[in-house]
């Protein structure tokens, strides 16, 4: 871009807005001589351009966007917009048709070789434990490279039937790693590796729950945790928000499990009500967005927060849904043109490096070519399943994980499945590439060792 037409975008956004080009350049990059410089014929770096871009998308007419990214709440119709919760059936066929789990935690667990934990235990957060097969994934290969340190694993879940499927694995973690403290909650990505709620009325109201194993059988710790039905029942709660039709919780809820064996050699580790901290070792962040989210929302709502809760030597990895793949195709078929993945992991590194400003100084914000980015999940079948004459069930399947990874809304599935286009369209789209996949793309957000 000419400095002459970046100037008049500054010129034409400091007249509307009412602000000095002084006060620009401090808001927007920290530099109050920004424009008196590009005046003068220097050059900027494409980050700063981008930067500046931000803050000018980022304005509203009349008024200067403070520091940071300006998110507005995102508004979703309560009864025809997609939400992951609240759409089990397809989330459960999905999950048991595609290899996306698996592959996500080898993939996670690659980033075990770079973290630099300290005592007095490997730290990790899962930010949206799901039904738990990733993180119980990770956890084993954590135990073979860290046998013998202790482990604080904390997790965030809205949904109630995933929390229970998650506490369901926790037996078997917490037979083989006995030193391992594991924490659930259904707070906000801002308030859940703090276990601290931002609001006092919802921190008054927040109910923290400790669970104590006794034994040494997983087969004891399953009776005691399968104790929490009633309790899950009663306080693990969400509703809709009338404000922005998004998932809420109605009461914070902590929960914290070790063995008893174990108290006192956890006990510098355990955390309290009041008195938690996140400095994680490993953050997990595995589609924690909806598809269709803004960059702005994703960045200031979830991913810088979490980025914030990394301690030196820390790394966040983030994982998303990519597109340009089979499954696509089979979308785009029947609706040409539609585009679910609109937003690249360079698009939201950049937002969250400017959200998170001079808070982001010792952070690298790693996008990675794609060869190393990029990675593909499978849906399994068998080969005469894909071939040939392909049977309803083995499309329906298929059909389903295509839609499910592009958050396609009830309301527009309901429409299309009244014929059965779409199936035709999936069997050939199955036929032309033997099979079907998927990519998903992963970013790293790293804090700088000490």
């Amino acid at each position: 871009m000419k400095n002459d037409q970046l100037l008049g975008e500054i010129s034409d956004y400091c007249r509307r807005a009412g602000v000095a080009e002084t006060t620009f350049g401090r808001r927007a990059v920290n530099d109050g001589k920004l424009v008196h410089r590009l005046r003068e014929g220097k050059r900027i770096t494409v980050d700063t351009l981008d930067r500046i871009r931000a803050f000018i998308a980022a304005g509203t007419d009349g008024v200067a966007p403070p520091r940071g990214l300006v998110v507005p709440p995102e508004r979703r119709d309560p009864q025809g917009n997609f939400r992951f919760f609240e759409n089990r059936q397809k989330y459960l066929l999905f999950v048991h048709t595609c290899s996306e789990k698996r592959v996500i935690a080898e993939r996670v667990t690659l980033e075990l070789g770079s973290i630099h934990p300290r005592p007095p235990a490997i730290r990790v957060f899962d930010a949206g434990v799901g039904d738990g097969t990733v993180l119980a994934r990770v956890l084993r290969a954590m135990h073979g490279r860290f046998p013998h340190m202790p482990f604080y694993i904390a997790g965030k879940e809205l949904s109630l039937e995933d929390v229970r499927l998650t506490l369901d694995k926790v037996p078997d973690r917490l037979f083989e790693h006995p030193a391992t403290v594991f924490v659930l909650t259904n707070m906000y990505y801002a308030e859940a590796p703090w276990l601290t709620p931002a609001s006092p009325a919802a921190a008054a109201g927040m109910i923290w729950h400790e669970v104590v194993l006794r034994g040494a059988s997983s087969g004891e710790f399953e009776t005691q945790i399968a104790e929490l039905g009633p309790f899950l029942e009663e306080n693990w709660r969400a509703s809709i928000s009338k404000q922005s039709g998004m998932p809420i919780y109605e009461r914070p809820v902590a929960i914290v499990i070790y063995r008893e064996d174990h108290r006192f050699l956890l006990d510098s580790m355990i955390p309290r009500a009041g008195r938690s901290e996140a400095n994680f070792d490993l953050v997990i962040a595995s589609q924690p967005y909806r598809a269709k989210s803004s960059v702005n929302f994703r960045a200031k709502r979830i991913i810088a927060p979490l980025a914030r809760a990394l301690r030196p030597g820390g790394r966040l990895i983030g994982i998303h849904s990519h597109g340009q793949d089979p499954g696509l195709e089979i979308v785009r078929a029947v609706w040409p043109g539609e585009n679910p993945f609109a937003v690249s992991r360079h698009e939201l590194l950049r937002a969250v490096k400017y959200e998170l400003g001079s808070a982001g100084r010792d952070l690298n914000f790693n996008a990675y070519a794609d060869s190393r980015s990029i990675f593909r999940y499978d849906m399994e079948a068998l080969p005469n399943e894909v071939t040939g004459s392909i049977g309803t069930s083995t499309a329906f399947a298929a059909w389903n994980a295509a839609v499910y990874v592009a958050q396609i809304e009830d309301d527009r599935l309901t429409e299309m499945t009244q014929g059965g286009s779409y199936l035709d369209a999936t069997r050939e789209v199955l036929r032309k590439y033997s099979g079907l996949w998927f990519y998903d793309e992963s970013y790293v957000i790293s804090r700088r060792r000490d």
